[in-house]
């Protein structure tokens, strides 16, 4: 067992596991693209140096690079045994060039995609009263400014519980992981509606 396995949070993959999932957590995109930055830019990391570099505990760093490795972003590096355990990106990783916010938004989604699907079929299994979700959607016709406006509201009103991941004594009693997500684009038409029209 190596440090970072002790440090690491338990496998959120696990029956008994809260109904939140820090696939779709507040940080998560912004974590896992910033261990993909610091892995470009040094070449091998371990979660503890991630951690130190990130100011993130190296059990969250852990966490997030053996979800990248899962889905293919980066790899175990070779090492001498020992507790250390590097990580590297991969060959052919997908994650390589083009804007950081553009190259992570797939893996991203994915990810949020299959947290809530998980929730879906292991709903039954969480505590009695988080056996409820508040998943909504909706469609306004917004200009691209208000759909950017729109957007800082929500991030506002997520700021005042940010911390909490960082700081667990700011958690209240009884405080889960929950995923939160937002996705706000504008609703393209089918190539078959424009040709219709023309």
């Amino acid at each position: 067992m190596t440090e970072d396995d002790v440090n690491t949070p338990p496998d959120r993959t696990d029956s008994a596991r809260g109904p939140g999932d820090p696939d779709g957590g507040l940080r998560e995109h912004e974590v896992r693209t910033a261990l993909l930055d610091l892995l470009a830019e040094v070449g091998t990391v371990t979660a503890t140096e991630a951690a130190s570099r990130l100011g993130h505990s190296s059990g969250l760093c852990s966490f997030h690079l053996r979800q990248l490795a899962r889905h293919g972003y980066v790899e175990e590096a070779p090492h001498s045994g020992g507790r250390a355990r590097p990580w590297r990106l991969t060959r052919h990783n997908p994650a390589v060039g083009g804007p950081a916010e553009e190259r992570f938004g797939d893996l991203a989604r994915g990810l949020e995609d299959e947290s809530w699907q998980r929730w879906l079929t292991q709903r039954d299994e969480a505590p009695s009263e988080w056996r409820h979700d508040e998943a909504f959607s909706a469609v306004a016709y917004l200009t691209p400014e208000e759909m950017s406006r729109v957007a800082e509201v929500v991030r506002r009103a997520l700021a005042p519980y940010q911390d909490r991941e960082q700081r667990p004594l700011a958690r209240p009693d009884g405080a889960l992981p929950v995923a939160l997500i937002s996705r706000l684009f504008p609703l393209l038409p089918h190539a078959r509606d424009e040709a219709d029209r023309g």
